[in-house]
């Protein structure tokens, strides 16, 4: 695709401007420009850098014991290192046999987990944390947050089932790729207990500002999942998220119209 003509270099960078997809790049010869094969090298290491760079579980403690709902406890999997955490997923699932969290009781609890981009969660994790708790404090109790590594979602069960939490939010980093490589999700789940599946929880996910979902949106549609739990009595695949349909009338425009 030849983008030397001004008029298709102007349509490109209009719809360039849409998507973090890379559209429309040219070419020199038979070959990407020399331009853009260093932006796929750098986001390709970006990537990789975000799996293997470990958690700095000290920093991210101080910054969410600011937030006001505990003293911050970590935890790990029984993964030993990154690799067999890569190896073997299901050792990220399961907690350490030295796990020890203490039982509040609490409506909600939080769990933050480095999964597959323990850079999202440097990034995002303290600031997705405190616009939660501002949505949830009034009416819901709140768990301290629990910092876990080398973790899949699963964990959040184990943990949640041990503090006997009624429900549980895992804030987690997301797999990185080419385009993004510090995404966060929450995994919401209610009633958890060990044995739990997929199928039992409810996603959040593309957490990342300015260019993915915003730590507010993400916290109020986190809060209308948890009141749907709440009055479904479960998550999964039988709660729905009508946050962006709540204000929409019968013929599908909005009430403000």
């Amino acid at each position: 695709m030849s983008t030397n003509n001004p008029a298709v270099q102007d349509f490109w960078d209009d719809l360039r401007k849409t998507t973090q997809a890379r559209i429309g790049l040219g070419r020199a010869g038979n070959a990407l420009p020399t331009r853009q094969v260093l932006e796929l090298a750098a986001a390709h290491a970006a990537a990789r850098d975000a799996v293997h760079v470990p958690l700095d579980t000290e920093k991210l403690a101080a910054e969410i014991r600011d937030i006001g709902i505990g003293e911050p406890i970590v935890v790990t999997s029984r993964a030993t290192s990154r690799d067999e955490y890569l190896r073997r997923p299901d050792l990220g699932r399961t907690p350490a046999a030295d796990m020890d969290v203490p039982e509040s009781g609490a409506d909600i609890g939080f769990v933050l987990a480095d999964g597959l981009s323990p850079t999202a969660l440097s990034h995002h994790g303290a600031g997705l944390l405190t616009e939660l708790v501002a949505r949830l404090a009034d009416r819901h109790t709140l768990a301290p947050p629990v910092i876990a590594t080398q973790a899949r979602v699963a964990l959040g069960d184990h943990i949640a089932a041990q503090m006997r939490c009624r429900t549980v939010l895992v804030i987690i980093g997301e797999r990185p790729g080419l385009s993004v490589a510090d995404s966060l999700g929450i995994y919401l789940t209610h009633l958890p207990m060990p044995g739990r599946t997929d199928a039992d929880r409810n996603c959040i996910s593309n957490i990342h500002p300015p260019d993915g979902l915003g730590y507010a949106e993400a916290a109020r549609i986190a809060a209308g999942l948890v009141d749907g739990a709440l009055a479904l009595g479960r998550s999964g695949v039988d709660l729905k998220d009508t946050s962006r349909t709540a204000a929409l009338g019968p013929s599908g425009a909005t009430e403000l119209e």
